[in-house]
């Protein structure tokens, strides 16, 4: 019997093993901030901004909670989605196996905005990618989907800085070959200046603080 029972926790540990700790207390309205991987666009955008910690983030989603389930809903090429938490988390890792993904809240002052703008979000669920940037049209990039949220939730008052966009290599002052052929393509002017945001300057946005690094 003790053997049995040996062999038994022996086999509990290995299973436990395998299994990906992700535990953490999420809470509905999380602002999950990820260093993901796109070549060439993500290095453009990481060398133009600045994330928490001196971090790198190309993406971000704001974390839901339906039917018992996490779920993120996020601005990806596809359009707006709704992903299954741990499938945002195992997106993009580290050589450990940890999600590349910080976790962000709103500050006491706001989140009374949090169920609302959650609301907001989910009825924008099927819209489509902005591949333009721009903040007045019905399309949405990641950090837009949650800037519009809050902002709607609060009456039309962004709590987001909002800030002049650039494509722009900082090292030469010429614009990114990426970024030339991406708005080439689309026919349109490269929208250097205009108002926008991204992830990494959301992490340091005085609306959120950081409450868990992976």
């Amino acid at each position: 019997m003790n053997k049995i029972l040996f062999i038994s926790a022996l086999l509990i540990s290995f299973l436990s093993g395998c299994q990906k700790n992700y535990e953490f207390t999420w809470k509905e309205g999380d602002i999950l901030f990820q260093d993901g991987d796109c070549g060439d666009f993500c290095e453009a955008i990481r060398k133009v901004t600045n994330g928490y910690d001196g971090r790198d983030f190309s993406h971000n989603g704001l974390l839901i909670l339906e039917n018992g389930d996490w779920y993120v809903i996020e601005a990806i090429s596809q359009g707006v989605s709704k992903t299954p938490l741990f499938e945002f988390l195992d997106r993009h890792t580290d050589e450990a196996g940890q999600p590349r993904v910080v976790v962000g809240r709103v500050i006491d002052e706001y989140k009374y905005l949090i169920p609302t703008a959650i609301n907001v979000a989910s009825t924008l669920i099927g819209k489509p990618y902005d591949s333009a940037f721009d903040l007045n049209n019905d399309a949405y990039y990641c950090s837009e989907l949650i800037h519009m949220s809050f902002q709607k939730a609060n009456l039309g008052t962004p709590i987001f800085e909002i800030q002049p966009m650039t494509f722009k290599d900082p090292d030469t002052g010429e614009t990114f070959g990426i970024w030339e052929k991406y708005f080439q393509d689309l026919g349109m002017e490269i929208p250097e200046g205009e108002l926008g945001l991204n992830p990494g300057g959301m992490s340091l946005d005085p609306a959120i603080r950081i409450v868990h690094e992976f």
